[in-house]
């Protein structure tokens, strides 16, 4: 349940930043995506890492879920990226690349953080 609140939180921060960037910008979706995931990771790792598997500070499990997130972020960008370029630019057709690209992270991010990295508390 937690990993859930912290990751509808970080996906609310990530898609406003990507919405805000991209269509009141103007900023290329492929940049305003990398932008909101910044933001959305680093808030999640923090809430999750104190709040969600209420882990203590490590070196290496900071390694180890910023390389997580550096696989998901290819993932998630590539996948939205792509999405985006199939349909027309609407901010409806962005919430599903946005659904399609978020949702496949986020199952990837949980197995792995759940398994691997926090599995010891």
């Amino acid at each position: 349940m937690r990993f859930a609140i912290t990751g509808a939180g970080s996906g609310v921060l990530d898609f406003g930043l990507t919405l805000l960037l991209q269509y009141v910008i103007g900023t290329p979706f492929w940049i305003a995506k990398s932008f909101g995931f910044i933001l959305g990771t680093t808030t999640a790792y923090l809430l999750n890492r104190r709040w969600t598997f209420e882990a203590e500070p490590s070196a290496l499990r900071f390694v180890a879920v910023a390389a997580l997130y550096g696989v998901t972020f290819f993932v998630n960008v590539g996948l939205y990226t792509w999405c985006s370029h199939l349909w027309p630019q609407t901010i409806v057709y962005s919430f599903a690349a946005y659904v399609i690209a978020q949702g496949t992270a986020t199952v990837i991010n949980f197995i792995v953080q759940r398994l691997v990295i926090f599995r010891i508390r």
